[in-house]
């Protein structure tokens, strides 16, 4: 895609545009909003990636925004760092087949082993318990066989990898927005085996480009067709339907219906699509489950009912019973061929497999859907609270871009609102955030992921497991509350000490291998390189008291036993710079003016620092973005 960097400056309210071929200009009007080329910068890499590294922000500048801004928009930056902290992780480029009968859970093992006859119902009584677990592990490493905790390994450690070292960062950012709003979740059992190849095939490939190719995607997945449970909604409601089963064998599986489950009509609608307020009816939720039906996933289990299929589809009925495309089936048999109406647009009868299709293109399309997702991306990159006619700017370019994501980005990037000064830090990260955050500021090492992963779902963020279709919410309010807060200072006490197994950082090499003074200067030192853009003074004037407080650990354990962390604090950020002292208070002081009651701390430098950087870390003003 050719581009144009012309520079343009009119008076003071000077502005750079880049144009893209065939597209809409980007424009970065923050200078009209009182912004130093340097704050502008730093404010884009607080909210188009996972986080600024060290001097990351005088690069930008070296390099200019407005291509940094395009680079990031087309994600198309080389990653050799990927590639190479990734090569071990063999199950990354499996496909559906191969995981689904590589990764089993123990009740799938024993019936593997039990059928080729090398596993009895009864050997466990028989060998006991522990002999019985070593025949299993034996068996399944002689079958090539592997528990799902294997592949749920490497499935977390490529989104901590890639957020915290891929060059493509607002791709990161993307995929993990797109993630969320189109949720799946691993605490589903039938899920579980889907959700890699899910984020892998029908995410990450779709996250800049048209909003139908992302639902589409999505809806056609084996972990959104079980998650939602569209897998198993069908309908015995025709004579077509009743013909093509009288050719179906008896014994076949392919005999039951499990009747109509209206679950993924319902939430591609009020979660997906349209949103709560998006104009549709109970009526239209049932009449798309209907244009639905029939919708499922490709039988892959060996050994299953899969072979069955495989043969019936290489006869001369597979049209009539089953299309495939990749792992997604049409099953002929189970749809709804009757007359509906969706929206007030009706759908002939015999409509097969393309009304389901056209369905979602209906819904992709509506007017109420470009505002739900604009505003949405809104709230993420730009505040809690987007304004209505921000939202109403996105989605006009939304519709008439048919949807193009890019180009709704560009939109929001173009809007003065998102350059205002009260923008700059006010949103909160998500554990996720502050952790991937924290690594980059640090420049650390992650050599193996599993701790750092426990600290996200300890702080409130389980990693591909929030239950709920809803994705977890995107708001400070779900984020602050007392016990978030204090489990965010422990991680940030653990991460400086180096106490969480497979991280590593060198604090003193940030600072030029120069050891400061004292604590004060630590602190003054290392909240210039953390927090180069956050309110320094205010902030060192609250930490003061804690850094020089060599009992603080013994404190914060005491005051995270006695809070309840379900007790939400909601309140907006000028509120939470106060939280760290709300959640302490009293056991732990507050602020400059119980500064000089405490003694200065007696440690070596290193433990001196790593105290200090974990206290900037778990403070309120790191935890914005």
């Amino acid at each position: 895609m050719r581009f144009f960097l012309p520079i343009f400056l009119i008076g003071s309210l000077a502005f750079t545009v880049v144009e893209f071929s065939g597209e809409q200009r980007l424009q970065m009007p923050y200078r009209k909003e009182g912004l130093t080329e340097l704050e502008a910068a730093e404010h884009l890499l607080s909210r188009l990636s996972f986080g600024a590294r060290p001097g990351e922000a005088k690069k930008l500048l070296s390099m200019g925004l407005e291509k940094w801004t395009m680079q990031q928009l087309e994600h198309s930056l080389p990653d050799p760092e990927i590639d190479k902290r990734l090569a071990g992780y063999d199950a990354l480029l499996l496909s559906n087949e191969t995981i689904v009968n590589t990764y089993l859970n123990v009740g799938q093992v024993v019936r593997v082993f039990q059928k080729k006859g090398e596993l009895s119902k009864d050997s466990m009584a028989k060998l006991g318990k522990d002999d019985y677990k070593k025949d299993i592990k034996q068996l399944m490493l002689k079958e090539g066989l592997k528990a799902p905790q294997e592949l749920n390994r490497q499935l977390f450690a490529q989104k901590l990898i890639r957020a915290a070292y891929s060059e493509n960062q607002l791709q990161e950012l993307m995929t993990d927005f797109w993630f969320n709003h189109f949720n799946v979740s691993m605490t589903k059992g039938q899920t579980q085996s889907y959700v890699l190849t899910y984020e892998r095939d029908a995410i990450r490939p779709n996250t800049m480009g048209k909003f139908e190719t992302i639902l589409k995607a999505t809806a056609q997945h084996p972990a959104m067709l079980f998650y939602l449970d569209n897998a198993s909604s069908g309908s015995d409601n025709n004579d077509m339907n009743q013909r093509i089963k009288k050719m179906v064998p008896a014994n076949s599986k392919l005999k039951k219906t499990a009747g109509l489950n209206e679950n993924y009509a319902r939430e591609v609608m009020e979660l997906h699509t349209l949103g709560v307020d998006g104009g549709y009816t109970q009526s239209d939720v049932t009449e798309l489950a209907r244009a639905l039906t029939g919708w499922t996933v490709r039988p892959m289990m060996k050994g299953g009912y899969g072979a069955q299929m495989s043969k019936m589809q290489g006869s001369k009925m597979r049209g009539k019973i089953a299309t495939t495309e990749g792992d997604f089936m049409f099953l002929a048999i189970r749809h709804d061929q009757g007359e509906k109406t969706i929206l007030g647009k009706k759908y002939p009868a015999n409509g097969g497999l393309n009304e389901g299709i056209e369905a979602l293109h209906q819904l992709a399309v509506h007017p109420s859907t470009a505002t739900f997702i604009c505003k949405k991306i809104a709230i993420r990159f730009v505040s809690d609270t987007p304004s209505a006619k921000l939202v109403a700017e996105m989605a006009a370019v939304f519709t008439k871009t048919e949807g193009d994501i890019k180009q709704t980005m560009v939109a929001m990037l173009n809007s003065r609102e998102f350059w205002k000064r009260q923008q700059l830090r006010s949103k909160v990260k998500s554990p996720f955030e502050l952790v991937i955050s924290t690594i980059r500021a640090t420049n650390a090492e992650l050599r193996n992921t599993a701790q750092i992963n426990e600290w996200c779902s300890k702080m409130g963020q389980k990693i591909y497991g929030y239950a709920a279709p809803t994705g977890f919410p995107d708001k400070a309010s779900h984020w602050v509350n007392t016990g978030a807060v204090l489990n965010r200072m422990n991680f940030g006490l653990a991460f400086a000490a180096q106490r969480i197994q497979g991280v590593s950082t060198n604090l003193l090499a940030l600072n030029n291998n120069h050891e400061p003074e004292s604590v004060d200067d630590a602190l003054q030192t290392y909240s210039a390189i953390l927090m180069p853009t956050g309110n320094q003074k205010e902030n060192i004037n609250r930490l003061t008291a804690m850094v020089r407080d060599e009992t603080l650990q013994s404190k914060l354990d005491k005051a995270l036993a006695s809070t309840q962390s379900t007790s939400t604090i909601e309140e907006d950020m000028s509120g939470t710079m106060g939280m760290m002292d709300d959640a302490m208070a009293p056991k732990m002081g507050k602020g400059k003016a119980n500064a000089k009651k405490m003694p200065a701390i007696e440690m070596g430098v290193s433990g001196q620092v790593a105290h200090v950087v974990g206290i900037i870390i778990g403070s309120p003003e790191f935890q914005r973005k």
